[in-house]
């Protein structure tokens, strides 16, 4: 496995940043990925559903990338989503984000239509290709992708030497395990099961709600790292709780998570773009409280 080290870790999923007219913010992106930087996080993860790339442009999302990679890049290990809902718009991302320099590049498979396998296969080699000196991350999320990950499938994206693991985001801890005995790193999805995912073998997190309270993140692997469980089964169950408060508002997620943000103060990197739900008027004492319970958190635990 070549330089795994640099995949171990915390690894925030990148926001997508705007401003007032919902375009494109170029300094709230260099904001963001600095303030993560500040929080000691291990890398970003760029491009990926909490940056709502689904609903961005092609170059909307090389504009992200590179202001992301002129702030953090060689300060922290960047693995840029690159898939789009069609082959040719993934591979010129994919070669845009070698020609930055990221250390890997990743991609769900294609949404709506369920592929086979051998089409799956295809589809990842053809955006591997396009960047043929940067590692590869699947990225299985069958929840939402509409297809799954499979053993069958694995062996045969490690016959390309630049695939190096997943980013499961299936909620079966197994399929860590899994992953992980075929020869693959992985990364550990679903934020609320961190801790179990690295006990199954996963190298570090990629989580959507990581950018909310990074330092809670980094301190169940810490704790992990460490052998201390029964704290980091304390902070995971916190963390447990505040994303389970989040969601409790009317409003998107991550409309939600960047309201904390401003509380916080960190940057103000606007809302969410349509169709996602902004926060409702009722949303306020919902995203207030779960605001409190990560301030609460930290100063408990870290």
């Amino acid at each position: 496995m070549r330089d795994a080290l640099k995949y171990q870790g915390i690894f925030p999923a990148f926001y997508a940043c705007y401003d007032r007219d919902g375009k494109v913010s170029g300094p709230a992106v260099r904001l963001l990925a600095k303030y993560l930087l500040d929080k000691g996080v291990q890398g970003l993860y760029v491009g990926g559903s909490s940056g709502e790339c689904i609903y961005q442009s092609v170059a909307e999302r090389k504009e992200v990338l590179e202001h992301v990679m002129d702030e953090v890049g060689g300060k922290l290990t960047i693995i840029a989503h690159v898939a789009c809902n069609n082959t040719a718009d993934s591979r010129e991302l994919a070669a845009h984000a070698e020609k930055l320099g990221v250390d890997a590049i990743a991609a769900i498979p294609p949404i709506y239509f369920h592929l086979p396998p051998k089409a799956l296969a295809k589809y990842w080699n053809d955006i591997s290709g396009a960047a043929p000196n940067t590692d590869f991350v699947i990225y299985n999320i069958p929840q939402l992708a509409g297809v799954s990950l499979t053993v069958p499938l694995l062996h045969e994206m490690l016959q390309n030497p630049r695939v190096v693991g997943v980013k499961n985001s299936s909620m079966p801890v197994q399929d860590i395990q899994m992953w992980r005995d075929e020869g693959a790193l992985v990364f550990n999805g679903p934020d609320e099961q961190l801790l179990p995912g690295l006990a199954a073998g996963a190298a570090g997190g990629i989580g959507g709600t990581y950018g909310a309270m990074p330092e809670l993140y980094l301190e169940i692997f810490r704790c992990f790292k460490a052998g201390n469980l029964e704290k980091g089964r304390e902070v995971q169950n916190e963390c447990c709780r505040i994303i389970y408060k989040m969601c409790a508002a009317e409003g998107n997620m991550y409309a939600a998570i960047k309201e904390i943000l401003r509380l916080q103060g960190g940057p103000d990197i606007g809302s969410v773009r349509a169709p996602l739900l902004e926060l409702a008027e009722g949303d306020r004492d919902t995203v207030c409280q779960a605001h409190e319970m990560i301030r609460s958190a930290i100063e408990k635990y870290c």
